[in-house]
């Protein structure tokens, strides 16, 4: 009987459908016994994987930090291992490696490997809470990824509005930050000593931060200051009111398109069917 070379069970290992289709059910799939337990499984693994990151920071003991760092290498080679096995059994592991689970998996196991080279990058580690959001997909939570579609579709459609105030407020900054600078500059103690200084305190101020590491002097810096504080407070207020207004606008368009046939209404927009009863829905006007 002839001996088969590595190179031949290397190829018949990659060509194996049964084993990759085994492999999808298990890991890709959520709705069958060994898919959701696999799911809790990796969502358990990365909580300990965070967790246990989140305490090496802590630890000064030698052999305990040694101890955390072994648990940390081994859950890097459980993921690398795991991204590894998707890309295996995944009908098309490019588009895989390309969407937002893809990139969220790679860039979950890089942060180790890169604490070769550089020691602080492993604390990078906690990234893997991203990859928490697969718990949306294993316990059925996709009304909830609805909303958050719905925020990040009133967000892309406030972008412009946003930018515009987002430039006004850096133009308000700088001139109040150079106005700041002439009215304090004169005073031997002042620590507005340059325009860039002052910009940085008109941000902090503006923004009701209020670090207080730089404070005016003079009674008419103190005065502008107190008017930069109330500006503050309505300044925040407007992109929150711009995303508001997007959300309730996008809310409302979407529950306005009712079915012919069932008369329900929550249709996905740009629907051309109900999905409720499967019936063609009138063209938006």
């Amino acid at each position: 009987m002839a001996k088969i070379s590595l190179k031949e069970r290397w190829e018949r290992f990659l060509h194996n459908e049964v084993l990759k289709k085994k492999l999808y059910e298990i890991i890709f799939e959520s709705d069958t016994f060994w898919g959701k337990t696999f799911d809790v499984a990796l969502i358990g693994c990365i909580l300990l994987s965070v967790i246990i990151t989140i305490c090496d920071s802590l630890v000064t003991t030698p052999w305990l930090e040694t101890i955390l760092v072994v648990f940390e290498y081994c859950f890097t080679l459980f993921f690398t291992l795991e991204y590894l096995a998707r890309l295996y059994c995944s009908p098309a592991p490019k588009a895989y490696a390309r969407s937002f689970f893809g990139i969220i998996d790679l860039i979950s196991i890089l942060p180790m490997y890169l604490g070769f080279f550089f020691s602080t990058a492993r604390f990078a580690i906690v990234l893997r809470s991203f990859r928490l959001i697969r718990v949306f997909r294993v316990f059925k939570l996709f009304d909830f990824l609805e909303e958050g579609h719905l925020l990040l579709l009133s967000l892309r459609k406030s972008f412009n509005k946003i930018l515009v105030f987002f430039l006004f407020v850096v133009i308000l900054v700088v001139s109040i930050g150079t106005l700041m600078f002439m009215v304090e500059s004169g005073h031997p103690d002042t620590a507005f000593t340059d325009i860039p200084t002052s910009v940085y305190w008109a941000i902090v101020t503006m923004t009701t931060v209020g670090y207080g590491d730089i404070t005016p002097i003079t009674p008419l810096g103190r005065f502008l200051s107190a008017v930069v504080m109330l500006l503050g407070y309505t300044i925040i207020a407007v992109p929150t009111g711009i995303v508001s207004a997007s959300m309730i606008k996008e809310y409302h368009r979407k529950d306005q398109r009712a079915c012919p046939n069932c008369h329900r209404i929550g249709h996905e927009e740009n629907a051309r069917f109900c999905k409720h009863c499967g019936s063609e829905l009138e063209e938006e006007v």
